[in-house]
């Protein structure tokens, strides 16, 4: 399959934002990949936009099975990060009528693992996106399985948003985050605001609950939230925009404010505790970050990513333009958050076609070792699905490999997937390193996002009832049983018995 190794790259600090988190890698090459340390626990995360179609169990499991058997057996966790996992009248109704989309991914995994068993410890949704955590010894997790969700689509409801887990693996906490921000080219400062919506609000308690009595009550009627930015047609120019602040009082609570006496630092570090940044805990966000190459569509005839290394377009010459890298790298998105290098080629956006004849991988797709595909003309060819992480405080991640795998029928989208291994604490005790502190929250705890998104919540159980009515064969039949009531109903009423 011709799965790519990476390294990691490290942040600089970012100026004006009070971060500083040291994320490196040492890695040694090797013909495989990088080799791994043995410390640690050993982790496979892995992101995919599903296209709202269950996955094809072997022809998934067939592809995964050469990132999951790697040189130093199987990963101990699998994380898996999914967009637009099913249509929207599922997703939105709750997890119940999402299990068989989950559970052709456990098959997929277990069809790969060849023999041996991952077990699912967790499946989380917000919307449309899904964050399944699986182990191969799922006692190795103790304590509870903590979870969050923010929602950032039309009225906050989860067509776009994030869900986090977060484990206690062998006396060391995992935060997984799976999140799909705005899509469109033009977007980008959306996208930014997105990121930053998922910080300050997608916390793993209730800030209120966690510091009873600090905030009081929600005001009936508050400033703008810059988290969810004006479209373009909006009142607010671009430079206004970009120069607000991130997020505005009293809707946000900030931990380092000078003019914030009434928390203690005890509350400071507790509220931060409960964020996707705790110090103590990796971190990896992974999902559809649909972040481009450009803020236009591409003109006609313009020259597309090649996966010829000898083409003058092969795709390394098109990453310099990649949104992600130059957003986070300049401290507007992802702060603190580090990737490995990136070297597999675009992962959107994909045609399929039903014949290898005109296909950009013509060759293989005759041979039947591929799916025939071209790049779809109206789109840019983008690194839209990515893995990005942060270590605990005082400790390093390893990239073993950060590839991604072959495009499959159901989806305009490459799954990604990294590779790697993260230390362990000893026995609870505190990584060896810098003081813990270190490192600080880039946006305000945002205090009364738990409120919203229940309120959030109960829109979209309308809206999945409305659509499931409206668009699905349950609602086909459920409108056809009611005419049919409705029609005997008459005939009773009319006489039909005389």
């Amino acid at each position: 399959m011709g799965l790519q190794s990476g390294s990691t790259a490290n942040l600089p600090p970012t100026a004006g934002i009070n971060i500083d988190i040291d994320v490196t890698a040492p890695q040694t090459a090797t013909d495989g990949g990088m080799k791994l340390s043995k410390a640690g626990v050993e982790l496979l995360v892995l992101t995919f936009n599903c296209a709202k179609n269950v996955v094809d169990v072997p022809v998934f499991g067939g592809h995964l099975r050469d990132a999951l058997l790697g040189q130093d057996g199987l990963p101990e966790l699998v994380v898996m990060s999914l967009q637009e996992i099913a249509p929207l009248s599922y997703s939105f109704l709750g997890e119940w009528w999402l299990r068989g989309y989950y559970d052709a991914f456990g098959q997929a995994l277990n069809l790969a693992a060849a023999g041996q068993k991952y077990t699912l410890v967790k499946g989380k949704n917000v919307g449309m996106t899904a964050l399944l955590v699986f182990a191969l010894c799922p006692e190795r997790i103790s304590g509870t399985v903590e979870e969050g969700e923010v929602g950032f689509g039309a009225a906050g409801m989860g067509n776009k948003g994030a869900v986090g887990v977060r484990v206690n693996y062998q006396g060391q906490e995992l935060t997984f985050v799976a999140t799909h921000l705005a899509a469109m080219e033009w977007n980008l400062k959306k996208r930014n605001a997105n990121w930053r919506a998922v910080v300050g609000g997608l916390t793993f308690e209730d800030p209120r609950v966690v510091l009873p009595g600090v905030f009081g009550e929600r005001p009936a009627t508050t400033q703008v939230d810059r988290s969810m930015p004006l479209e373009r047609t909006g009142s607010m120019d671009s430079s206004e925009e970009e120069d607000a602040p991130l997020l505005s009082p009293p809707s946000t609570f900030s931990l380092d404010s000078d003019d914030t006496p009434a928390l203690t630092p005890e509350q400071k570090r507790r509220l931060q505790d409960i964020s996707i940044f705790k110090p103590t805990s990796h971190l990896f966000v992974a999902g559809d970050l649909n972040y481009r190459i450009s803020s236009t569509t591409p003109p006609p005839g313009s020259a597309f990513p090649s996966f010829d290394p000898a083409s003058e377009n092969h795709h390394s010459h098109f990453f310099s333009r990649d949104q992600l890298t130059q957003e986070r790298l300049a401290g507007r998105t992802f702060h603190g958050m580090s990737e490995a290098e990136v070297t597999f080629g675009p992962t959107y956006k994909y045609d399929i076609l039903d014949s290898p004849e005109g296909a950009v991988n013509e060759a293989a797709a005759a041979e039947g070792s591929e799916v025939p595909w071209k790049f779809a003309s109206h789109r840019w060819p983008a690194w839209t699905d990515r893995v990005l992480f942060s270590a605990a405080e005082g400790a390093e991640v390893e990239t073993g490999v950060y590839g991604s795998l072959p495009v499959v029928r159901s989806s305009d989208h490459r799954a990604v997937f990294w590779r790697g291994r993260v230390p362990l604490s000893d026995g609870g005790k505190k990584l060896e390193g810098e003081v813990v502190g270190k490192k600080r929250l880039p946006v305000d705890i945002d205090v009364w996002a738990w409120g919203r998104r229940q309120t959030a919540r109960r829109r979209e159980l309308v809206v999945g009832l409305l659509a499931l009515v409206w668009s699905t064969k349950e609602g086909a039949v459920f409108l056809g049983t009611m005419a049919m009531v409705g029609m005997g109903w008459w005939w009773f009423a009319h006489g039909g018995l005389l």
